[in-house]
């Protein structure tokens, strides 16, 4: 039987079609009679033991370092704070429920806030109260979400979350769109939460559910002490006054190029690279310098991020800037 398997797959890779995996091998044997037909695992195996399969296993790579995207982070000179929201919640009674959400990518220091509604104002000052606690990260990641990044109706608009960030001395920072990876740490806290809080939280208001938030954060971050203490260093928190003019800077935006090498940026199309189509890129929106400098990214070399383009870029001028107090 082996031998007529053998060759009856030499038989179909030498024929038209080319077919010649044990699903056809077990067809062909079928329709020529054969009276005790091996199952197709079975088939397999017997290709498997004479070295006939074709197909070559998955090569797995080693998952790049946390933060890779950014160098900084990579090495592990500076924090990065993720954010996120949570969503699509409602309490016992029908109030509908938010929670900001945050994560350290190397301490693990996490944090959870809700909330009736998350909005731009409540975002800023729970940022404001968060690192005032613990102190300033290098970078704070968000998703597009409006509430993070500002309108989408209008091009270039920087909404008060990153204007907060730039005042600080935190460079914000914007993952992609529908990409995997960059919110990981982030995302699996909001279902960590959702699991050890929302699903014990039943029959509490608002005010109970936040107190239940409340302890197991502080739980959850006397639990990991030790990797919280290892993660590099935070900058003394400092509120500047207010100043006017336009903020000062780097905003970087995650993105991938589109099948024409371009990149959106504050709803503007950027030519980036003819030949890096449908890649990824890190755009360093300089606000100083006046530029936005692209770089390419690739997962299997996280240390090759080489410059693919400088273009000019300057906030509107007809928009009013004032940095202020949150």
């Amino acid at each position: 039987m082996e031998a007529r398997v053998v060759e009856v797959r030499r038989q179909l890779a030498d024929g038209l079609l080319g077919e010649s995996g044990a699903m056809a091998i077990r067809q062909a044997l079928i329709e020529r009679g054969e009276t005790r037909v091996p199952a197709v695992r079975t088939i397999g195996r017997i290709l498997e033991r004479h070295g006939l399969l074709d197909a070559r296993r998955r090569v797995r790579r080693p998952a790049p370092p946390a933060g890779w995207y950014l160098p900084e982070v990579a090495a592990r000179r500076v924090e990065l704070d993720s954010f996120d929201a949570i969503v699509g919640l409602r309490m016992f009674g029908g109030a509908d429920v938010e929670v900001l959400t945050a994560m350290s990518v190397h301490g693990g220091l996490a944090g959870a806030w809700p909330s009736s509604s998350v909005v731009s104002p409540f975002v800023t000052e729970r940022l404001i109260e968060h690192w005032r606690a613990i102190g300033l990260p290098g970078y704070a990641q968000f998703d597009n979400d409006t509430r993070f990044l500002g309108t989408h109706g209008q091009t270039d608009v920087l909404g008060p979350v990153p204007r907060l960030c730039l005042a600080l001395g935190v460079t914000p920072v914007y993952a992609p769109i529908r990409e995997h990876g960059f919110q990981a740490s982030i995302e699996a806290f909001n279902g960590l939460w959702q699991a050890r809080v929302w699903k014990r939280s039943f029959g509490l208001d608002l005010a109970g559910l936040v107190e239940l938030s409340e302890r197991y954060i502080a739980a959850h971050r006397e639990r990991r002490a030790v990797r919280i203490e290892a993660a590099p260093a935070r900058a003394r928190f400092h509120l500047p006054p207010p100043r006017p003019g336009p903020p000062s800077g780097r905003v970087i935006f995650i993105r991938r190029t589109t099948i024409a090498g371009r990149v959106d940026v504050l709803g503007r199309l950027y030519d980036v690279d003819r030949h890096w189509l449908q890649r990824l890129v890190r755009a360093e929106l300089d606000l100083d310098a006046r530029q936005i400098r692209f770089h390419a990214l690739r997962r299997r070399d996280p240390a090759d991020q080489r410059l693919l383009a400088v273009v000019p870029y300057a906030l509107p001028s007809r928009r009013v800037w004032v940095t202020r107090t949150y």
